[in-house]
Formats: C-alpha cells, structure tokens, sequence
C-alpha cells in the first residue's frame, strides 16, 4: 500500500506546469487565437492613399459619395455600412473598400484592397505638419492628390489652385532626403510611362523603342507628386450659363488654364480633370 502511494505521488509530482494538460476551453482559446493571427497575416490589403485638398466638408462629402458610387456598382455593395467620415476640423480621415466586381455575394475575400482618403480645406501653412507624416518613402509612390474645386464659384479655381500647388511645395521641401528620391522617381516612372506608352484611342504604337517626346510646357515645374483636378457639381453649369452669361468659350478657358497647371507640374497621364 505504501509503495503504491508512493507511485501515485511520484507520478503526480511529474506532472508540472509544461506538462499539464489543456482544458478544452484552453484548447479552443489557443485554436481561435492561431485562425486569428493566420487571417490576420495572410489578409494584410494592399493600401493606396488619396489626399483630397480643397471644398468645404460638405463638398468633400459629395465627392466622396461620387466616388463610392463609381467603385460600388453592384447593389449588394451599396448596402454595405459606409465608413464614417472624420472632416469637420483639421485633417480629416475615412476610406472606402475596393471591391471585386466579379463576385455576385460580398465576402471578405471580396476587398481588393483599401483606399485611405485624408481630405484638407485650408491651405494654410499651419496644417502642413499634419500632412507632412503621410508622405513617407513607402507611401508617396502609393499617393495621389486630389484638388477639389467647385463649379459653383469657379472664377476662384486660379486662386485655390495656386494656394494648393504653395502648400504642396512647402511640404515638399521639408521632407527628408529619402523621401524627395523617392518622389523624384515616382515622377520619373510616370513620365517615361507617359513617353513609351500608346495613346488610348490614337494611333501611336507602344513599340519598344518607340518614345514619345514631351511636349512644350510639359513638365517645367514638377510637383514631385501624382496630381489631379475634380471640378464638382457639375449641375451647377447650367446656373453659369443662365445667371453669368458663361459660353463654351468660358469653359474652354477655364478648364484649359487647369491643364496648363497640371501639364507643368505632374505627369500628363494623371492630370486628369473631372467634370
């Protein structure tokens, strides 16, 4: 009886905190905890960053909600909770899923990958340290700004643009040395891009070898980043036609001043205008 009790304690005295077993709910914990982590490391979105400048919050608002409809055509995509959007003060925040078209059900495989939106309405210097953070060696290539202006007043564009391409510059030039070669090289790859690639339509060829030249004007003031125009609130033509007198000879000017701007300072194939 002895010897068998001293078994039983020396088996016992085996069993330490490394070899104890799990109870079934330790067991559960560590298996949801490893699907977890697996998931979380094997779904990592590509991210890509827009930085919206100019309007008001609610402009911003409505640009945003045109450019969700753009990307969620599907009607089970529309019924997904919107992201809220941060914008009231400072530097605003929010983002919007990139979705797979091709998929009839929304799952999580669905999302493509993430578009974060940081959206400015002054262009005061003073906010220059906010935006300053978000353009980094890794990211500036993954960035694209967005000058929003508004139909309903656009006799300010010139203004508005010329404030933004000075606040741009300012943050530019303070940016560490690493990041200026990364955006140096950004540009560079969008203008070669722009030189070797076929026009949309055209008749140019995208043979190797085969460059095209830029034109005059092209370039002479590089920003240092991809940059486009979103003239909003294009039912607002209308009213400058019936209340200003505007012609086709007034838009013409007005958006061909834009082009002029963008033409300078980034690469023909981003300076896009939206109308």
């Amino acid at each position: 009886m002895y010897s068998a009790g001293l078994k039983g304690r020396t088996r016992l005295s085996n069993i330490g905190p490394g070899n104890r077993p799990q109870s079934k709910g330790n067991q559960e914990k560590n298996l949801w905890s490893s699907l977890l982590d697996s998931v979380a490391s094997g779904k990592k979105l590509p991210e890509k960053n827009l930085l919206v400048l100019g309007g008001n919050p609610e402009l911003q608002r409505e640009f945003l909600e045109t450019l969700e409809s753009e990307t969620s055509r599907r009607p089970q995509d529309r019924r997904r909770k919107k992201p809220p959007i941060a914008n009231e003060c400072a530097l605003g925040y929010t983002y919007q899923d990139v979705l797979d078209a091709d998929h009839d059900g929304l799952q999580i495989s669905d999302i493509l990958a993430r578009l974060s939106i940081y959206l400015l309405s002054e262009s005061s210097h003073v906010y220059s340290a906010l935006v300053k953070p978000l353009l980094t060696s890794k990211t500036i290539s993954e960035t694209i700004v967005v000058l929003l202006l508004d139909w309903a007043d656009p006799w300010s564009w010139a203004r508005q643009v010329r404030d933004w391409v000075r606040f741009l510059k300012g943050v530019i030039v303070t940016m560490d040395d690493e990041c200026k070669v990364t955006a140096e090289e950004t540009m560079q790859e969008w203008q070669q891009r722009k030189r070797g690639a076929a026009y949309e339509g055209g008749t140019a060829t995208s043979d190797a070898g085969v460059h095209i030249p830029l034109g005059q004007g092209e370039w002479d003031e590089p920003l240092g980043l991809p940059l486009c125009v979103a003239c909003h609130g294009t039912e607002k033509i209308e009213a400058l036609e019936k209340d200003h007198g505007w012609r086709e000879e007034e838009f013409d000017f007005s958006l061909q001043y834009l082009r002029t701007v963008l033409l300078k300072r980034t690469s023909p194939d981003k300076s896009r205008l939206r109308r």
